[in-house]
């Protein structure tokens, strides 16, 4: 998300399609947020990636505790789209839940 550590490895290579709205939740992990298959809702931006090669760059920054799947994302317009999201799967015994499921208003 722009703001965060990662967001400058889109540079360049996608643009902002805008805020959008994903099933599943949020994990605080501490310096950064894991997504989650569950109930509730995960909010975060919708990029268009313009350059395939950019995928392979993300997959490095996101890690091996991170996999990228496809998902049903709802755009802040209504308009449902699938889109690439970095599903968690590493280990949870430190991580605390985000009720908003909205990484920048975490502690709310």
């Amino acid at each position: 998300m722009q703001g965060q550590p990662l967001h400058p490895a889109l540079a360049g290579g996608a643009t902002l399609v805008g805020p959008g709205t994903v099933r599943g939740r949020l994990l605080d992990l501490g310096r950064y947020p894991g997504f989650v298959s569950g109930a509730g809702s995960v909010r975060g931006e919708v990029y268009r990636v313009d350059r395939r090669e950019l995928l392979g760059r993300l997959d490095r920054e996101e890690g091996y505790n991170f996999e990228r799947r496809r998902a049903r994302v709802v755009l802040h317009d209504g308009r449902r789209v699938r889109a690439w999201i970095y599903r968690y799967r590493g280990p949870r015994d430190r991580a605390t839940p985000i009720p908003t499921g909205d990484w920048r208003h975490r502690w709310q």
